[in-house]
């Protein structure tokens, strides 16, 4: 299997850093300038997992990608505000015969990529991870917890999806790769958690347990979770009730320094996925109803910053 990992940042880099590891046919689209880097240095993975310095590793630029023929899987990670662009940059990889697994947030990069390569091209896809890409190029992973999750939106056992997870549990135990029978429920059921997540931490420009810890900040977490959840279940796809149990208690864990990665963005004064993670979900609640009071106070709050940021350049 041809494996084409769109970019070479914090999440497809790890993935495709252990692929390749375990010995995978794996190829990195990158710009020039990171193509030079990783030539002159190397892929470099610090990990509680293992480090791991791939001296060599397969890259190619979009001015040359299209001399190296179709992939038989496009791995693709980028930001929802890159996916555009990143569609443009893959198309020239994308053959008859091409899966793509994308592990974005959110729902609305499904309907994006149907519309550009079709819908049979496309599977499910979700990830954890905890990493950042260093100043110097290292993909820097800060914990142990580190999952890819895979299927066919329709549920199906194909074969493309099997030998998919074959290649991938070559990458255990250096990641937890799982194939899903039921991805789109899951796709939905992290982007409650995240969507919770990601509100609350910026609304309050805090971690879970210093939320918590203030006066009614328990409730007010508690609070963005139903309201994605009624979202999610009036879209069909009511989260588990051991998965939402689950997500409330890490949402209100008392003395947790879990933040959303949306928060780490604006604290480095970066661009955020407000329209992705949040403006979305109301607007499909908003479709079926579903009043969303705490939502909208987190999507403004995060509009506001967007336009202070643009203001300020």
């Amino acid at each position: 299997m041809r494996i084409l990992v769109v970019g070479a940042g914090a999440t497809g880099g790890y993935y495709g850093a252990r692929l390749a590891e375990a010995g995978a046919d794996v190829t990195f689209l990158v710009r020039p300038a990171r193509a030079e880097r990783l030539a002159a240095h190397g892929l470099k993975v610090v990990s509680p997992l293992g480090d791991l310095h791939l001296a060599q590793p397969n890259t190619v630029t979009t001015a040359n990608l299209a001399t190296a023929g179709s992939f038989d899987l496009v791995l693709l990670s980028c930001k929802a505000y890159d996916l555009d662009s990143a569609m443009e940059d893959v198309a020239p990889a994308v053959g008859e015969g091409t899966a793509i697994l994308p592990v974005l947030n959110g729902m609305a990069h499904l309907d994006a990529l149907d519309a550009r390569f079709g819908a049979q091209t496309v599977l499910g896809g979700c990830c954890a991870i905890g990493a950042t890409l260093t100043p110097d190029g290292t993909i820097r992973h800060m914990s142990e917890l580190c999952s890819i999750t895979y299927g066919e939106r329709d549920g199906s056992a194909s074969a493309r999806v099997a030998a998919l997870d074959s290649v991938m549990r070559k990458g255990a135990p250096k990641f937890q790769p799982r194939l899903s029978d039921k991805i789109i429920r899951e796709m939905w059921e992290k982007w409650v958690f995240l969507a919770s997540l990601a509100s609350g931490t910026t609304l309050m420009r805090a971690a879970i347990g210093d939320i918590v810890a203030a006066s009614g900040g328990a409730d007010l977490m508690s609070a963005l979770h139903a309201e994605c959840t009624s979202i999610a279940t009036a879209s069909g796809f009511a989260p588990r009730e051991k998965v939402a149990a689950g997500a409330l208690s890490q949402l209100t864990a008392e003395g947790s320094a879990f933040t959303a990665s949306m928060l780490r963005d604006i604290e480095g004064k970066g661009r955020i996925e407000a329209d992705h993670v949040i403006g979305d979900l109301i607007a499909r609640g908003g479709a079926h109803g579903v009043a969303t009071p705490m939502l909208d106070l987190a999507y403004t709050e995060l509009k506001a910053y967007e336009a202070r940021r643009a203001r300020e350049g």
